[in-house]
């Protein structure tokens, strides 16, 4: 992997500017030691160093202190002024003295560096630019006076530098270093591949950050955690992380709910320029999908969250929590910046974090325990170090004494919370305890070849000037030791250290401090796969990383025994019998080819084939009497209605489109109307003609084709109106269903407005029911063929279809839905049908002496 072109641009340009600052000021700087010889006058004072003389030296370059820089005014000469109130980030003296305590044990062995001493000379990188570069060549040059490119101090032989906790640290130390090819051994964790570009000088002492994105993977994979909220750091290695971890959650089946990007830093100053930020976050937190949240870059990202919170919400201690689950990264630490101090950590409670693999050192704490009897004068950090971890301050001399905040000297490590400074050895400490060491060992390693072995054997006070900081690299690259603690320490091909992430679990408590459990690591196999371990006895969780969800039929949900969050199965997918897991639904419909589709289906066709026999048989014999007396043209119609009743029930069989949704309701609807309205035109008809036969009526006018006509089409018409209403207002449409059956999606037609559906319905019950009570009240009229009882059994059967189809339909789901109506349809035009023309298709076929005038006026009689 390599770094795209911008970052190597800029890293490329900010080495060719210390380049070309060094060439400006040589001549000036050479005229001036000859006069001079390196004066005691330094410019701009550097606030924080701690060094210690030796034979051969190891330098240091930490981020203990932020500084915010005053505005520069070019009409004066720079001076101490420089610098504004420190913000120093306490927890962070521990790197340092882990340094320190190493070289320490270093010189009391006699086994490694026999008649050779360590000294080393420590400096802070600021987070700023400006002063990496300043103290990384304070490191190369400084004796009384920064002289760059000159050496005044002919005793310090530095044979390499530990530092570089960022990637931006890193890089800008890089940029001197790798000019004289000193060894540099980065502390912290940051893109692999950017130490892949660095010089042959570059070591870092974290494994490759390749893990932790694996890691995560594996871990939302474990816990089968598959929505999550990514919280990232601005800037260049935040868009790097996403660049690499969004394409393994598609891989993976891993939803992203949102991506906040915090800034690098928490101040209380740039709280105004930057509300918007901090409500974004805000927004984050409270987002109900993501119950696991992802956090990745700096410490400033902990505390901008804390910030959020503060601000925003003032009863964060009710709802600190959030219900989130957190997973952060080998870069995060838990620390508390100012009045932070007197915040809790109850927000994280419960979190994962990927954590740089330590050992715990008894040595090493009792060594911080012990530390305020050892301090040296020359510690250029500790003031401010205990001034802020404490909250007091040291007099200055000659000022007088106050009792209520004034340093003692009496106070304890170890009842400072874990966010100000912890007792036990951190990972960072852990990675600059073992670059010391691995340092020593190739100095060690030096000593024991015939040919370097004179160089480091002088012990004078010279040290050893023939002894050349670029001849350790080979030798650092194949260095491999155990460590006090028993641990292989030893590179990669890449000059990364072996090795994996622990994970750990933190554990919060109500005043302010913390632990932290290791319950898993990550770490690559012998055979080069990375593995997770997690022991799950060990995990202290957060109440909602216990949740369950409810099993209730019907549910969309799987659960996950000891998740942190009930997690929905997507809608084309239903959860599978251990619901643990989600199965792709079936898409159905009512299809031609299934057993029911192919039974309705034949119903269909039967019935119209039955109808369309019995209309021919009626034009056979339209002249015929029974005929005749039956209002030919009705019966035609009603017919041919009936024939197309059957034919629109095919119309809800296969697959919906849009142009059958549209058809299906309405034409079903109004071809109905059209039939009932010829049954309660023919029931009318035989009505009126019984009473128009009493002497002296005045109906005998309205009998005729004329009323029947009117009747239709007035009814049909009513009915044409509604539904022209329902497709033009909200019509029917293709849907699916994704609810009503668990394991299918039902492709269906939405009837559009439900209103109008049951107006059509309703309309169609109307006619119905008017065409019974007509039938119903002319069924004992004398006729010789009383079609009005026929018709009385006909409407009863129609009405009750369709009064159980209401019920019916609003029961059933799915495409059972669509076999309800059909049969309706089916049902209630049979028994239209089969109550009206069976009697007299029995007489035009197999009785045609009864088809006669004669008999007709007989029966009537």
């Amino acid at each position: 992997m390599c770094l795209d072109n911008s970052a190597s641009s800029k890293r490329d340009l900010e080495a060719t500017m210390v380049r070309l600052l060094m060439l400006m000021l040589m001549p000036h700087t050479m005229r001036e030691v000859r006069a001079i010889k390196c004066p005691a006058a330094d410019p701009i004072l550097v606030p924080h160093e701690w060094g210690q003389a030796g034979d051969l030296f190891i330098g240091g370059i930490v981020t203990q202190s932020t500084y915010v820089f005053n505005k520069l005014s070019f009409k004066e000469h720079p001076s101490r002024e420089l610098f504004d109130i420190p913000q120093v980030t306490t927890k962070f003296y521990q790197n340092i003295l882990a340094l320190v305590f190493a070289i320490k044990e270093i010189n009391d062995n006699p086994k490694i560096l026999p008649n050779v001493t360590l000294g080393f000379h420590i400096y802070d990188s600021y987070s700023d630019a400006r002063m990496t570069y300043r103290t990384t060549l304070d490191l190369l040059f400084k004796w009384q006076r920064f002289v760059p490119n000159y050496k005044c101090d002919t005793q310090k032989n530095l044979m390499a530098v530990i530092g570089g906790l960022t990637s931006e640290i890193s890089v800008q130390m890089a940029d001197v270093l790798s000019l004289y090819r000193i060894p540099q051994l980065t502390y912290g964790s940051f893109a692999s591949e950017e130490s892949k570009s660095m010089q042959k000088s570059f070591y870092t002492m974290v494994p490759n950050e390749d893990l932790q994105y694996v890691g995560i993977i594996r871990l939302l994979q474990y816990f089968r955690w598959n929505w999550v909220g990514l919280f990232v750091a601005k800037y260049d290695s935040g868009e790097h992380f996403l660049k690499i971890l969004e394409p393994l959650f598609s891989l993976n089946r891993i939803c992203s709910a949102f991506t906040k990007r915090i800034p690098l830093q928490a101040r209380l100053e740039y709280m105004e320029k930057i509300s918007g930020e901090i409500e974004g976050i805000y927004e984050g937190l409270r987002d109900e999908k993501a119950r696991t949240l992802i956090i990745y870059r700096t410490d400033g990202a902990i505390a901008w969250l804390r910030m959020a919170i503060f601000i925003i919400d003032n009863r964060n201690k009710q709802n600190a929590s959030f219900g989130k689950v957190w997973i952060m990264t080998a870069q995060i630490d838990f620390v508390s910046f100012g009045f932070q101090r007197n915040l809790d950590f109850q927000l994280f409670q419960g979190a994962l974090s990927f954590t740089i693999h330590s050992e715990e050192f008894p040595e090493f704490n009792q060594y911080l325990q012990n530390i305020q009897t050892q301090r040296t004068k020359a510690d250029g950090f500790w003031k401010d170090f205990w001034e802020q971890a404490f909250d007091c301050l040291y007099p200055d001399p000659g000022m007088p004494v106050t009792d209520d905040d004034t340093c003692t000297g009496e106070e304890r490590l170890e009842s400072l919370p874990a966010g100000v400074f912890e007792m036990h050895m951190t990972g960072h400490s852990y990675s600059m305890y073992n670059a010391a060491y691995a340092v020593a060992h190739a100095l060690h390693a030096i000593s024991s070849s015939t040919s370097l072995c004179r160089a480091v054997t002088v012990g004078d006070s010279v040290g050893c000037p023939s002894l050349q900081p670029w001849q350790i690299n080979s030798f650092l690259q194949g260095v491999s030791f155990n460590n006090s603690e028993g641990e292989t320490v030893s590179f990669n091909d890449n000059r990364e250290m072996r090795g994996g992430f622990d994970i750990m679990n933190l554990v919060t408590f109500p005043n302010t401090s913390f632990q932290r459990l290791k319950v898993g690591q990550v770490d690559l196999s012998d055979r080069g796969h990375i593995e997770l371990i997690i022991n799950e006895d060990k995990i202290l969780r957060h109440q909602s990383f216990n949740q369950h969800c409810p099993e209730r039929n019907g549910d969309q949900f799987w659960y996950l025994s000891d998740m942190d969050t009930c997690s929905n199965c997507p809608e084309d997918q239903y959860p599978n019998k251990k619901r643990n897991g989600c199965i792709p639904k079936v898409i159905h419909f009512m299809s031609y080819k299934e057993p029911l589709g192919i039974t309705l289906a034949s119903l269909s066709v039967l019935c119209s084939l039955i109808t369309a026999l019995v209309l021919a048989i009626f034009i056979q014999h339209k002249d015929t009497p029974i005929v005749i007396a039956n209002n030919r043209d009705l019966t035609y119609t009603l017919l041919v209605s009936l024939l197309l009743c059957f034919l629109s029930s095919l119309l809800f069989l296969g697959k919906p489109g849009e142009v059958t949704c549209l058809l299906q309701q309405t034409a079903f609807g109004i071809i109905f109307s059209v039939a009932v309205s010829c049954v309660l035109a023919k029931t009318t008809i035989v009505s009126l003609a019984f009473i128009a036969t009493k002497p002296g009526s005045k109906m005998k006018k309205w009998v005729g084709k004329r009323l029947a006509h009117s009747i239709v089409l007035s009814a049909s018409l009513i009915q044409v109106g509604i539904c022209t209403l329902w497709l033009t207002t909200s019509p029917p449409f293709p849907d699916l269903d994704l609810n009503s059956v668990a394991e299918e999606i039902i492709v269906l037609c939405n009837v559009g407005s439900v209103t109008l559906f049951y107006c059509v319905l309703g309309y169609m019950g109307f006619l119905a029911i008017a065409s019974f009570i007509v039938a119903f009240l002319a069924r004992k009229l004398p006729d010789s063929f009383n079609e009005a009882q026929f018709i009385t059994f006909s409407m009863l059967a129609f009405c009750s279809v369709w009064i159980s189809f209401v019920p019916t339909y609003l029961s059933t789901r799915g495409k059972h839905m669509v076999a309800v109506e059909i049969f309706s349809i089916l049902a209630s035009s049979a028994g239209l049908l089969g109550c009206i023309f069976p009697p007299k298709c029995y007489i035009i076929v197999l009785r045609p002496e009864l088809n006669s005038r004669d008999q007709l006026i007989r029966r009537k009689n």
